[in-house]
């Protein structure tokens, strides 16, 4: 077998590794708070979620080609292939880390970071679209900021359009309403974060000289979608638990709020072919509406440690790249 076709197998099962692992670690996010209300059984939320993470997928491209072109142009590396290899292998000790202690870190700064670094570590700081990438970043520390007010005004307005109806009544019928907003939400989760995979196998493509253009092929698409779809049916009970129950107590009304508000932001995000991460415009909605909620009610120790994780996501994750590029070639 031709070596050329070797190594760009090895990076196509990289990357769907790296997708498979998104699936039930930022998966868990989309679905956390309607198992927490208790709107879906754990079952049923993830095998919703593996559907719509699938349709999703499917159905977008735009968020792939940025993360494909962005960063760097795979056309000017000469190991193009070597910078994806260690990129992915980075991305996904990160990602298995962060699970392992339950904490909702984010799979877009995971690979963003490690692509950035490899790239300047394997190539060179020229070779690094330096603009590109401080722009990708701008809008992975926008997206949860603007998802937190989102979902603090979404709640302020719950709270006083259901101000005088009785608590159980509007809980019901919004946990039944919690069915459709996870479902949307968990769309939303494909329509960007599935992307990411694509991007890189496409930029390995790229690189190897197979295509030269940034066009998404079909089998890429179906690949990575199929690929998270069955990462999402693994789940990732760990990060549910902190995510729906430990960063404040969540009623439907709450769940609700948080699941639209988080949608709009991904979804919108997504339109602009802009890739965020949806941990923190989930997290971040949740953090939104429990402050609205009561403010006092938020378990801000914790918002605390997940911020942390957040800042320090890019660095480590870069630094990790580079020193196993280092290593390996």
């Amino acid at each position: 077998m031709d070596t050329s076709l070797l190594v760009l197998g090895i990076v196509i099962f990289l990357a769907l590794a790296f997708d498979f692992i998104n699936g039930f670690h930022d998966t868990a996010n989309a679905i956390a708070t309607s198992v927490s209300t208790r709107a879906l059984t754990p079952r049923r939320a993830i095998i919703m979620a593996a559907i719509m993470n699938f349709l999703g997928a499917i159905m977008f491209t735009g968020v792939a080609k940025t993360i494909g072109g962005s960063v760097a142009d795979p056309t000017k590396l000469t190991n193009g292939i070597d910078v994806v290899i260690a990129t992915l292998i980075a991305a996904i000790i990160w990602n298995l880390l962060t699970w392992w202690f339950g904490i909702p870190s984010s799979s877009s700064h995971a690979l963003i970071g490690a692509l950035a670094g490899a790239v300047y570590v394997g190539a060179g700081q020229d070779k690094l679209n330096w603009s590109g990438f401080i722009g990708i970043v701008e809008g992975l520390i926008f997206s949860p900021l603007i998802a937190f007010v989102v979902g603090y005004i979404v709640m302020l307005i719950l709270k006083y359009i259901f101000a005088k109806r009785s608590p159980h009544t509007v809980n019901k019928g919004f946990r039944t309403m919690q069915v459709i907003t996870a479902a949307i939400q968990s769309f939303t989760h494909g329509t960007n974060d599935a992307q990411k995979a694509m991007g890189i196998i496409t930029f390995a493509l790229v690189a190897a000289g197979y295509q030269d253009h940034l066009e998404v092929p079909m089998w890429v698409k179906i690949s990575a979608a199929t690929a998270m779809a069955l990462g999402t049916s693994i789940g990732g009970w760990k990060i549910i638990k902190t995510m729906g129950t430990k960063i404040f107590k969540i009623d439907p009304i709450n769940g609700f709020a948080a699941d639209i508000s988080g949608a709009s932001v991904i979804f919108t995000a997504t339109l602009l072919h802009l890739p965020v991460s949806t941990t923190h415009a989930i997290t971040s909605a949740i953090l939104g509406v429990g402050s609205a909620k009561r403010f006092s009610a938020v378990r801000w120790s914790l918002a605390g440690r997940i911020v942390i994780t957040w800042v320090i996501t890019i660095p480590i994750s870069a630094l990790l790249s580079g020193l196993i590029f280092k290593i390996l070639f």
